[in-house]
């Protein structure tokens, strides 16, 4: 394969399952994934959350990367708006000098949680900007410790400075965001499971080149196998989103309707609510392996992140292990003999 693969784990809760039993089945899954060849394992934060455990990324990596010996662990993501660049970078900088290559860094716009999540995390914070893609900067200036030396803060280092440091990953859904990590130099990866429109994501990946010709170009798929071609389509069957419009223009997608009417009330804005049908890529690992080769082919990916919402744990877990690296080249060695 000219191209890698990874996953992105929420730390979903099934059924009336604890927090506990979620947060061990991440522990499970990064440690299974490290033994079938997955380059990267990234976990997500939401805050306030009944359908996820996962609130507190840079505590959950810090734990993966004890509990695995090869794979990358990192963010998928950070949400930035919510702290200081300054002690992000010292996060991630503390976890790269004692993992040294394997620490991911992903950064995400959207605010992880409702607005009465938000409110907490940010409550009697005086934030120095507003302006999420000025913290980017900052943040990224502290990573490479290349702060200009007419910044007001010029001299100052999130120590301590790693030998290797963490690859620094925007998460976005869109050409604007695409071309705001080309123009960064840094890696982007785009969530197709929240934005499915082809379209949306020509425009992301050509702007993208234009800008970061060597840069990496990450897709996040919503991804389900199976041996059993109708099963996989049965798994994938009723996936629904919610795209929550607020009156200023603000939009944020969501898991359930009740997610978005919540949020939409919290917001203190009129809103609409717009469901959509996400696109899932189900099948076997055959068929699915075809479509990651046509789209490699189609759009230059470098690397594809699976996104499996699935609710039965073993069938998730299969999946995984289906579509594998490892699976993978077992396919290919017997498609060669």
């Amino acid at each position: 394969m000219t191209y890698q693969i990874s996953i992105l784990d929420q730390s979903p809760l099934f059924n009336v399952e604890s927090n506990e039993s979620a947060l061990n089945r991440t522990v499970e899954l990064a440690q299974k994934a490290d033994k079938l060849g997955y380059h990267r394992f990234l976990v997500s934060e939401h805050h306030n959350s009944q359908d996820v455990a996962g609130s507190s990324p840079e505590v959950l990596v810090s734990y993966l990367l004890a509990k695995t010996k090869k794979i990358r662990v990192g963010s998928g993501g950070v949400m930035l708006q919510h702290y200081s660049p300054y002690k992000v970078a010292e996060n991630f900088h503390v976890l790269a000098s004692l993992a040294g290559d394997r620490v991911d860094l992903g950064i995400g716009k959207a605010p992880g949680g409702l607005p009465l999540s938000t409110k907490a995390l940010q409550y009697k914070k005086v934030p120095a900007s507003d302006d999420f893609y000025e913290s980017l900067n900052l943040l990224n200036q502290f990573i490479n410790n290349n702060l200009p030396e007419d910044h007001e803060l010029a001299g100052l280092k999130a120590s301590p400075l790693p030998k290797v440091k963490p690859e620094v990953i925007l998460l976005g859904a869109s050409r604007g965001s695409a071309i705001e990590a080309a123009k960064r130099s840094i890696s982007f990866s785009y969530a197709q499971f929240f934005n499915s429109a082809d379209s949306d994501l020509e425009e992301a990946v050509n702007a993208y080149r234009e800008h970061y010709p060597t840069g990496k170009f990450i897709l996040g798929l919503n991804v389900i196998a199976s041996l059993d071609e109708q099963k996989a389509k049965e798994l994938a069957a009723g996936q629904t989103l919610y795209k929550v419009h607020l009156a200023s223009g603000k939009r944020l997608t969501l898991v359930t309707e009740q997610q978005a009417d919540k949020f939409g009330k919290e917001s203190g804005e009129s809103y609409t609510i717009e469901k959509v049908v996400p696109n899932v890529i189900s099948g076997t690992p055959v068929q699915i392996k075809e479509k990651l080769e046509e789209l490699h082919a189609k759009y230059g990916i470098d690397e594809f992140i699976y996104h499996t919402p699935v609710k039965d744990i073993e069938a998730r877990l299969e999946s995984f292990e289906l579509l594998s690296p490892l699976n993978f080249q077992r396919l290919e060695a017997s498609l060669n003999v």
